[in-house]
């Protein structure tokens, strides 16, 4: 399969993006639509760490988990849900646990379908299985295990397939720890996205032979890092304009995976996905107030603006005073799709979208950049170079610090230590050259001294 780029935004504007509705929606799994003028919610999950122990005690924690999900979901009157299962290792490792998981819902799902009409639909994540110990092997004998993953759930019963993909994060830890932009720069949008093109073409042909949706990627590994290190409002760790940077850097690596023949939903932990959904037009998933139960973000609100899919982030199964975890966050899944629903039916979703956005757009750096309009000149900024994934990526990175800078000109706070962390990356983004191969093979020759788990052949480099 050929890689097609993406040259040219999906949508004539950035107000014309609006949750529930794509340019291009999705049929999968039993009667759903996605983006097709509704949403839906994703419940994600996961099993608590003695169901490993064997085969048959995951496959019944799964079976629990599914029929819960599934039986809340029909007691208030839900009329469509996702459920996303994200592997453990011994699923990814051992594909016919991952296999004999996916039949197990999918049964279920099934029943539950055909008695009560609820419209629904598997996706399975499969484990990036390919590292050892101290590095990443993403070619050679662990590739073959992960792509017999994607093979066995795809005939299995697994509507959608997702992963979320390691390519050059042994560089970006290494770069993000010493505020090393174009080690940023490097691991997610050139590493990233060369072992993107060749998972992604893979994925897709499975898919593809198996009838089923190669969904999308997301820059988890590390875009989220970057995130997460960043903290909230009394963390110093990361400069938050650094994480938002590195994060529209992810959004030129996210968008690979449909270059290379996925059609979405994008993964719900890719805050990136407001930018791609605007240069792909595929549908996404969003997480945010609600993956509480995973993590804080700063971007509550803000990012069911334009989602087809609001999900969860991952939790793990156990029991609530109001029923089991899954049971407890699918019911506020559904009611916040709920809304959006009604805004959708009623012609209200841009008032709805916009307040979203208002309630957060000040609260931080990443939020303001992520903010549809914004998120949308990121998109710009990619697809005017969309076929050079090194351009693309420093394009992003340089519009995303002209949009934080005019941010800080109105109501966006910045401390002293967010200005100086931005003025610092702008000079070193300004200072990298617009030669792909230039900077290609300097960086080469300096991370290949410098990181020691760094393997070039593991980019065919």
């Amino acid at each position: 399969m050929a890689v097609t780029r993406c040259t040219k935004m999906a949508y004539a504007s950035a107000d014309d993006m609006v949750f529930g509705k794509a340019v291009t929606p999705v049929k999968t799994g039993l009667g759903l639509e996605i983006g097709a003028g509704y949403t839906t919610p994703e419940v994600n999950y996961a099993p608590r760490p003695e169901a490993g122990a064997s085969k048959e005690k995951l496959i019944k924690e799964y079976e629990r988990i599914t029929t819960d999900i599934m039986a809340r979901m029909v007691q208030i009157g839900a009329p469509a849900v996702v459920l996303e299962t994200e592997h453990v290792q011994q699923m990814s490792n051992h594909p016919d646990w991952g296999a004999a998981v996916a039949h197990a819902q999918k049964t279920i799902m099934e029943d539950y379908h055909d008695e009560y009409g609820i419209k629904c639909a598997l996706r399975h994540t499969i484990g990036d299985i390919r590292e050892t110990r101290d590095f990443l092997a993403l070619r050679g004998d662990k590739y073959s295990v992960f792509m017999e993953a994607f093979e066995q759930c795809a005939q299995n019963g697994a509507d959608m397939l997702a992963v979320e993909s390691m390519g050059g994060k042994e560089v970006f830890d290494y770069a993000i720890l010493r505020n090393d932009m174009a080690g940023v720069l490097y691991g997610i949008g050139v590493l990233g996205s060369i072992d993107m093109e060749m998972i992604w073409q893979d994925i897709a042909s499975v898919a593809k032979k198996n009838n089923v949706i190669a969904s999308g990627d997301t820059d988890c590994a590390q875009a989220n890092t970057a995130m997460f290190i960043a903290g909230g409002l009394l963390d110093k760790n990361l400069a938050h304009t650094l994480a938002i940077i590195a994060r529209t850097i992810s959004a030129a690596r996210s968008l690979v995976a449909y270059e290379a023949g996925a059609v979405g939903p994008g993964k719900d932990c890719g805050y990136e996905n407001t930018i791609v959904k605007a240069i792909a037009g595929v549908p996404i998933a969003q997480e945010g107030k609600t993956s509480t139960c995973a993590h804080s973000d700063l971007m509550g609100n803000i990012v069911m603006q334009c989602c087809d899919l609001w999900s969860n982030e991952s939790v793990e199964y156990h029991g609530e005073f109001g029923g089991t975890t899954v049971q407890c966050w699918g019911e506020t899944l559904a009611y916040d799709c709920a809304l959006m629903n009604v805004a959708l039916d009623s012609g209200n979703e841009k008032i709805l979208r916009d307040m979203f956005v208002a309630s957060d757009i000040y609260r931080d750096a990443q939020g303001y950049v992520l903010a549809y309009p914004n998120a949308y000149r990121v998109g710009q900024a990619i697809a005017k170079d969309g076929n050079d994934i090194y351009l693309r990526a420093k394009n992003a990175a340089i519009e995303c610090i002209n949009i934080v800078e005019e941010g800080a000109r109105g109501k966006l706070e910045l401390s002293r230590f967010e200005a100086k962390a931005l003025a610092d990356a702008k000079a070193a983004f300004e200072a990298l050259t617009d030669d792909k191969e230039k900077f290609m093979s300097d960086c080469l020759t300096k991370y290949k001294q410098e990181v020691k788990v760094f393997k070039p052949e593991n980019y065919d480099l």
